[in-house]
């Protein structure tokens, strides 16, 4: 149920800006009253422009800002004498409505102003609100929406008959209020709700009692019929739904990565499970669109996988996957074919939304963020679309409708504010010792590049704190941290078992995980040359071959970079664990690049040396041992290895980063099997 949470003391402290501002977030917490990115809120006050005079200006929602998160620079101010004048005209293309708009602001650095702009504007109210709430949403996508409308309002609303956002519905729901002097709210056809009020605090109240008032009687009406027409089918317990998840997620996310990268969430709460196993889910997913807003993130219609659930059945429901997400391509094809215009450009023509009876939702997207909003978005079609049938039938908008609002260049608009395609985009890169100097340093460069990484290390508070770091700068789950012993064989089953369930797969593992000894060969004990090959050579074994099987079932190829050492070309003194170890290493590396070329994976390999900034191996006893090796004292050490050097220079983490993430990208697309030194020149180790 929708709670006001409107505190008068903190309330109190708001300017007029400051206080949309209040409101607008307060709206945006609850996703039932605003979706994600949806809606958009106004005020009108007196401000002084440029030259220093008094002008009416309206602040209202900027393009692309969400409700929950804006601040006082998502909003944009705009000149209201210059705007009422709109209201005489009889029509204005959406185009020269924007740029018109573009010239009433009385900053130009200000963001460009809601599509719905006029909307607010042409409503002779301080502060007005425009919200999706599913209640009334419900109402609005029922097919007797307007008779329960008048049954619950009685003479209080207006409807308006669903139009397409832009002037002619603006000036629509102005004519419609200014009709009806009872009017106190505007319910928009198969979209959403408008309210107003003279102050920031009696908008807010009325926005909240409205929607209350229609979730009350939709209550009502849930409790006498039951939800979806009852129970198909019932849902696998967590464990089964785990193995069949682990099953198919690589799968799909080959699937829906064509020319880009996708990655794959999953849903398991309980209304997405009602829904999916009740007889009318099939039906009802097909109608279309609970709201215009959705479409761009979830499509007109997600995928349904028509699968009686049986954990014993997983070939079938990977069989059905695949011929649907492929005929859904086609449709989806055939669907822009039929509507578009000249300089329409189709977007990926796969599924955002998949649903599965005893399984869940399936989202995907070119990133976490945008997976998950798919997810949200299908939250709200799901209460809509139990409200409307509670009410009569679920309608949507139809084929034409939808594809004017998916392919809108005023909503493509918010799209383009988003960061660009980058070189990692839509990739998982799964890194071994993450919490090390050069684990760490791999997982920041990798992320620059639009890169979702997986941190793994035996120490997770280390690597906590890298994924910490990563997400306060880069964003929620841009970075996940992993415990992880590379010679425990379960534990690196775990790990990528998370990182599929986190994800949707894996792209590139950096296999760095390390340990280094010294010691002279007759004093090296069986322990530690046990360790040594536990570690840089089992262990390197184990991470790889998950990936291997991870990457085949994926069927988009994928890439694995080791990061080996001087040593495994040189025979370092007094390091002979190491050195076998590290040998044995980048030659296993070799081997994978052999057998990996027919399915797309390429393995290379960075041969680093005396990395010792921010190496928690140069923390151990191999500081000491390999001073001792060379007669000299360990804080000598850095500058001894600069010196040996022929280009005499020290080598940190980020200048292995740097080869980690060539070798991992396009720019080598047609390398593998390779090594590259990065050591600052050591002859002796030179490869050729």
């Amino acid at each position: 149920m929708v709670k006001n949470l409107w505190d008068p003391i903190e309330a109190e402290l708001q300017t007029d800006l400051a206080g949309l501002v209040y409101r607008s977030n307060l709206l945006g917490l609850d996703r039932s009253i605003a979706n994600w990115g949806g809606g958009n809120t106004s005020a009108k006050s007196m401000e002084r422009d440029f030259k220093g005079q008094e002008v009416e200006v309206m602040w209202v929602k900027g393009s692309g800002s969400d409700l929950a998160s804006m601040k006082t620079g998502n909003f944009t101010a705009l000149k209201m004498e210059d705007i009422r004048p709109l209201m005489e005209k009889e029509d204005m293309d959406d185009a020269d409505m924007v740029d018109y708009l573009s010239h009433c602001m009385i900053d130009p650095k200000h963001p460009r102003s809601s599509i719905e702009t006029l909307l607010h504007a042409f409503l002779p109210y301080k502060h007005v609100d425009h919200t999706h709430p599913d209640a009334i949403i419900s109402i609005a996508c029922a097919d007797n929406g307007q008779e329960i409308a008048k049954e619950i309002y009685g003479e209080r609303y207006v409807w308006v008959p669903y139009i397409r956002p832009g002037f002619k519905l603006s000036k629509m729901i102005a004519e419609g209020v200014k009709e009806n002097p009872n009017a106190e709210l505007v319910i928009m056809e198969k979209h959403g709700l408008v309210t107003w009020g003279d102050s920031s605090k009696e908008c807010y109240d009325k926005t909240i009692a409205i929607i209350q008032e229609a979730e009350n009687y939709i209550n009502q009406k849930i409790q006498i019929k039951e939800a979806f027409g009852g129970n198909k089918y019932k849902p696998l317990d967590a464990e089964d739904r785990r193995d069949v998840l682990m099953a198919i997620l690589p799968k799909i996310r080959g699937y829906v990565s064509g020319s880009k990268k996708m990655l794959v969430t999953y849903d398991a709460s309980e209304p997405v499970l009602q829904f999916v196993n009740s007889q009318d889910a099939l039906d009802l997913s097909q109608v279309g669109a609970a709201c215009p807003d959705h479409l761009v993130h979830t499509k007109r219609t997600p995928l349904f996988v028509n699968w009686e659930p049986d954990k014993n059945n997983v070939g079938q429901l990977k069989a059905k996957i695949k011929e649907g997400i492929g005929k859904f391509k086609e449709n989806y094809e055939t669907y822009f074919d039929r509507n578009k215009q000249d300089d329409d450009v189709m977007f990926e023509p796969v599924p955002r939304v998949i649903l599965i009876p005893g399984i869940g939702m399936i989202n995907t997207g070119k990133d976490w963020k945008s997976a998950k909003v798919s997810e949200s978005l299908y939250h709200r079609a799901i209460s809509v679309m139990k409200g409307s049938t509670a009410l009569g039938e679920f309608v949507s908008l139809d084929e034409a409708e939808s594809f004017a609002v998916e392919y809108w260049p005023l909503e493509l608009y918010k799209l383009s504010l988003a960061q660009p395609e980058a070189e990692f985009s839509g990739q998982i890169v799964f890194v071994t010792g993450g919490a090390g100097g050069i684990g760490s340093a791999a997982c920041r460069r990798l992320v620059t590049e639009g890169a979702h990484v997986v941190i793994s290390d035996i120490n997770l508070e280390g690597a906590e704190q890298v994924a910490e770091q990563i997400q306060e700068r880069y964003g929620e789950k841009r970075a996940i941290a992993v415990k992880m012993d590379v010679t425990k064989e379960e534990d690196v089953k775990s790990a990528f078992q998370k990182t599929v369930l986190e994800y949707g797969g894996i792209d590139i593992v950096v296999n760095n995980a390390g340990l280094a000894s010294s010691s002279p060969f007759d004093e090296t004990t069986l322990d530690k040359w046990n360790l040594n090959i536990n570690v840089l050579v089992t262990g390197y074994f184990l991470v790889a071959r998950e990936a291997f099987k991870l990457m085949k079932d994926q069927l988009i190829g994928g890439n694995m970079v080791f990061v080996g050492s001087k040593n495994s070309i040189y025979a370092g003194k007094n390091a002979a664990a190491y050195s076998t170890a590290k040998a044995a290493e980048v030659h296993l590396a070799r081997t994978i690049a052999a057998d990996g070329g027919e399915h797309g994976i390429r393995v290379n390999t960075v041969l680093p040396d005396a990395v010792i900034r921010g190496s928690a191996i140069w923390d151990s006893k191999w500081k000491e041992e390999r001073a001792s090796s060379y007669g000299i004292e360990p804080d000598e050490l850095e500058e001894h290895y600069r010196k040996r050097t022929i280009l005499n220079v020290n080598v940190l983490p980020e200048d292995i980063a740097e080869s980690i993430a060539f070798l991992a990208s396009s720019k080598s697309a047609k390398t593998t099997g390779c090594m590259v030194t990065v050591d600052g020149g050591v002859p002796a180790a030179f490869t050729r």
